[in-house]
């Protein structure tokens, strides 16, 4: 269970975004049924990682948005899942807007009308894949003390706005790399260090000013298209001193201003949070004319477009002419926009002050070092990453050992959760090993540096060597199965050898089954179903006919 949420309310709404799972075709073929939110990690759900860091943040305003094909599933787990229900209260909402299919990007989630209305705040978006055992309320402080604005924090939510945004990348050459993981290409500008001595577990010496952010195959695509990589004489006289990071990786942690989705809202060419969102938010702080052409100084002064000539002028993202829109916005109407009694005085007794002449905020970069030592921080998003960071979840000392005030936030209460299930004569190590409620472990079997899923069977003999057994596997008699994904209900026949192996869930694998770097599925989804074989066989019978009466 999540530690209990001890933090003080933060005032912010936090968004998991339950995407469909394309990185995982062999456990999401069916996405309806099988969501990638659901995939177990660690034995526990995936999305239940991201829940258990928005309650040590100290949020409890959290909302899982996903297609409304995987409601139904994502809902079912919520209500029966043991580590959903343990959730604490107030439980996570689940929405599923109309408008949003298994190809929405990102960032035109946040221009949907439900989330437009949803978000009444200040707000935390984070993917459902996220695995983070950084203390979250550290990113929080690091943004309200640097980019944060008092009288945005404090006053009545009257532009000009003045917050900025947070952003979160990590190292991934550890020391255990995972072959073929995404990385990202971030820019960064240093930023002025603190005064004052700041405490050991601090984030602020880690703050940076994000500059330019893509994915790396995006920069791959740019240097061979102009035959190297430009530098812009604009970053460089706005930044002379840079940080160019290329082994790093978006970790989709961003704590965003409000006014962001009125930014996207009047931006509609903007699909992504990440490359285009934060992109052009940190390309618009140095770029002469570029925050005029996006619309962004309009956006935090609280003007709005009026027709469909200013949305369409707003919209030329990708032009290459930086001149700004000639299309004129105007302000709000005063009777739609006043202020509060008494707000202006409280604007000038300096706490609550704003500019005058409002300026982009900035929008930081965390860089989450690879570090042994360091809290685990990783997106698993391939079945790579999921077999990788179960096993290292697995040697973690459970509670039993070292006690709740000791233990990781994703510390299992034991080991072995029911040992019962064991039988005599069994090799199971258990400092890198979790096996969950009622696994039954037969006589003569070695288990390894894996992760065993709840219901399972592991018949004698079996060894198995830093493997993945979602729920309800049965391993037959004899088998050998080495760094290995087997999904619920899978089950391997006696005398199998399995290495580095995926197994669909539901299906059976032959007994004395022999297969290396294999996606093992099902091909049923290949076969034609009743209704075209019929179909065929109507135009087979209208052919013979055809060739009767021509006869």
């Amino acid at each position: 269970m999540p530690h209990a949420v001890s933090m003080p309310a933060t005032g912010l709404q936090a968004l998991i975004l339950c995407g469909p799972g394309s990185s995982f075709p062999t456990f999401t073929s069916n996405p309806d049924e099988n969501p990638k939110a659901l995939l177990p990690i660690a034995n526990r759900p995936m999305v239940w990682y991201p829940i258990d860091f928005c309650y040590r943040t100290g949020i409890t305003n959290i909302t899982l948005i996903c297609p409304p094909s995987a409601a139904d599933a994502i809902t079912t787990a919520l209500n029966t899942n043991p580590f959903l229900t343990g959730l604490p209260h107030p439980r996570p909402d689940l929405i599923a807007p109309q408008g949003l299919d298994l190809n929405t990007g990102t960032a035109e989630i946040l221009r949907l009308p439900e989330i437009r209305e949803l978000v009444t705040s200040d707000f935390v978006v984070l993917p459902c894949d996220l695995v983070c055992e950084l203390g979250g309320e550290k990113l929080l402080q690091a943004w309200m003390v640097k980019a944060a604005s008092l009288p945005d924090l404090l006053g009545d939510g009257q532009p000009p706005y003045c917050n900025g945004g947070l952003g979160v990348w990590y190292e991934t050459k550890t020391a255990t790399p995972i072959k073929g993981e995404e990385t990202d290409f971030i820019v960064t500008a240093p930023m002025s260090m603190p005064t004052v001595p700041t405490s050991k577990d601090s984030l602020l010496p880690h703050l940076s000013y994000l500059t330019y952010s893509m994915p790396k195959d995006s920069l791959n695509d740019l240097m061979e298209q102009k035959k190297g990589f430009p530098i812009r004489h604009g970053l460089l006289r706005s930044h002379p001193k840079l940080k160019m990071l290329t082994t790093h990786r978006d970790a989709h942690i961003y704590i965003l201003p409000k006014w962001i989705l009125d930014f996207v809202q009047a931006n509609d060419r903007l699909e992504t949070i990440g490359e285009d969102v934060i992109g052009w938010w940190a390309k618009a702080n140095w770029e002469t004319g570029l925050s005029a052409k996006l619309g962004l100084k309009k956006v935090i002064e609280g003007r709005h477009e009026t027709s469909q000539a200013d949305k369409s002028a707003r919209s030329g993202v990708g032009r290459a002419d930086s001149s700004p829109p000639s299309s004129p916005f105007v302000t709000r109407e005063h009777d739609d926009t006043s202020p509060p009694a008494g707000f202006h005085k409280r604007q000038s007794d300096g706490l609550l002050s704003k500019p005058r002449e409002p300026t982009i905020p900035p929008i930081l970069a965390y860089i989450h070092s690879s570090r042994a030592e360091d809290p685990l921080l990783r997106r698993v998003d391939t079945a790579q990453l999921l077999l990788a960071i179960s096993l290292q979840l697995a040697k973690l000392p459970s509670i039993e050992e070292t006690g709740l005030e000791n233990a990781s936030p994703f510390a299992h209460t034991k080991k072995v959760a029911y040992p019962e299930g064991v039988k005599p004569r069994t090799t199971i190590t258990r400092q890198d090993t979790l096996i969950a409620d009622n696994v039954m472990v037969e006589e003569k079997t070695s288990i390894k540096e894996s992760v065993i899923g709840a219901n399972c069977q592991i018949k004698e003999g079996a060894k198995l060597f830093q493997c993945l057994l979602m729920d309800g596997v049965v391993v037959g008699k004899g088998c050998k199965l080495t760094r290995c994904i087997l999904g619920k209900r899978s089950e391997v026949g006696e005398g199998s050898t399995l290495t580095d192996c995926e197994v669909q869930e539901n299906l059976l694998v032959e007994p004395r089954t022999e297969d290396k770097d294999s996606k093992l599925m099902s091909s049923s989804g290949l076969e034609a179903s009743e209704q075209e074989m019929q179909e065929a066989l109507d135009d087979i019978d209208e052919g013979d006919r055809d060739a009767t009466m021509l006869g």
